[in-house]
């Protein structure tokens, strides 16, 4: 999994670059939390307009975004051998652009009479995104054999610029900056190319090496790991360009649900054959995640031949959100444990606290608990709506959200603690 002869404190970023965005994405699944409980109460009736917006987007930017960049910034020396130079401070830069453009966009779709509120989020998102994904594609580009994990890294940050490019057109319509003629075709290819590319691709990319050396499975077939990612990033190409002909893309949405349905069966399948056949929460996470995957997956194929309810769709794109949490939490709870170790001790620190230490398995498997508790909520509520159940799945978002937030700051604190009390060895 290390490359150029492992994992060494020269190749791996400082510490705070990761937690920075994990703490803000934990920050924000807390709000996220605190908002849905507010608008089931009714305090945030005073909003006639954007709410759904602004729940997609707090969750797939300020969540999820902000997790991947901050494991993206630790991944990219492990996983491709590339580092990025200075990181501490470009990561601050990215991180600052970033969450400031994602509140002024939270707060314009909050108040949509304010057409520079819309300008000033594409500046400073924009600005942000493109120079994290311009810092890591130009580190990427210069490897000369590339991984099947290298590449899929490519493909997903390529897949991020176009889903942002597209943002950036839906954020100048909605300001009056633009016409937005193609406004239908431009969102439609803007929530495939962050949630099939962008997500997808990564989570499929990282668990090419993750998952084979985290829990000692067997190899993903070559055939798989050399093209899957490769081919659903033409197929979203290729979706574009039928969109935008005005051609039927029901044959491309077939192929990609068959793809990433092979792709969670084959992990499961590698999962349950692995080497260490330990209990281990990551590891339910990870089968979670690849259930929801085909869940979605399935139901999304069945809607191109059948007509679905919107009950049916929606279990669907919970499922597919509760895929990517799934595998995000799994790789916190892997990361952040190993990194507090790894840096204290590189840094002399004999006494550093061992990784059970610094969040306990069992707190892992509690957030467990929480994450499907609130995803089975949110199912039954599809299908069986009420008030109890509107409250009771908003309340255990804020639970799983502040859990998580509780364990980070405990490892930070942990590390902090034996930073000032306990004796470090001068090499």
């Amino acid at each position: 999994m290390f490359n150029q002869g492992g994992l060494s404190l020269e190749q791996a970023p400082p510490i705070s670059v990761v937690l920075r965005f994990f703490v803000t994405a934990s920050m924000f699944g807390v709000l996220l939390g605190i908002f849905l409980l507010a608008d089931r109460l009714g305090i945030t009736s005073f909003l006639t307009h954007n709410k759904p917006v602004i729940i997609v987007h707090t969750l797939a930017l300020g969540v999820m975004a902000s997790f991947m960049l901050g494991a993206l910034f630790q991944m990219l020396p492990v996983i491709a051998g590339v580092v990025i130079k200075m990181p501490t401070k470009k990561a601050m830069l990215v991180h600052l652009l970033f969450v400031v453009g994602l509140v002024i966009q939270l707060y314009a779709f909050a108040n949509a009479s304010t057409p520079l509120l819309y300008f000033l989020a594409v500046a400073y998102l924009g600005l942000g995104l493109f120079y994290a994904i311009y810092l890591m594609l130009k580190e990427l580009f210069q490897i000369k054999d590339h991984s099947s994990s290298s590449k899929g890294m490519i493909f997903s940050l390529l897949s991020f610029s176009i889903a942002i490019l597209f943002g950036i057109y839906m954020l100048l319509t909605f300001g009056g900056y633009i016409e937005g003629s193609y406004f239908t075709q431009i969102k439609e290819l803007h929530y495939s190319f962050a949630l099939f590319g962008w997500l997808s691709l990564l989570i499929v990319s990282v668990s090419f090496q993750v998952v084979e050396m985290f829990y000692i499975t067997p190899k993903y077939p070559l055939l798989m790991s050399k093209y899957l990612t490769l081919s659903i990033f033409i197929l979203l190409l290729l979706k574009t360009i039928a969109i935008f002909m005005a051609l039927q893309t029901e044959l491309i949405t077939v192929l990609l649900s068959i793809l990433f349905m092979v792709y969670a069966g084959v992990t499961i399948h590698r999962l349950y054959y692995r080497k260490r056949p330990t209990s281990d929460a990551t590891v339910w996470f990870w089968r979670l995640g690849m259930g929801l995957l085909i869940v979605s997956m399935l139901i999304t194929l069945l809607d191109t031949f059948i007509d679905i309810s919107l009950d049916v769709k929606m279990l669907s794109y919970i499922s597919f959100i509760g895929f990517g949490l799934s595998i995000v939490f799994a790789m916190v709870y892997k990361i952040v444990p190993f990194l507090t170790w790894f840096h204290l001790s590189n840094q002399g620190y004999m006494e550093a606290p061992m990784m059970h230490d610094i969040i306990h398995p069992k707190k892992a498997k509690k957030h467990f608990y929480i994450h499907v508790s609130m995803l089975m909520v949110l199912m039954i509520t599809l299908f069986f709506n009420s008030f109890v159940g509107d409250l009771l799945s908003a309340f255990l978002i804020l639970v799983s959200f502040g859990w998580l937030l509780y364990n980070l700051l405990y490892a930070i604190k942990k590390y902090r603690y034996t930073q000032k009390y306990t004796k470090k060895i001068e090499w």
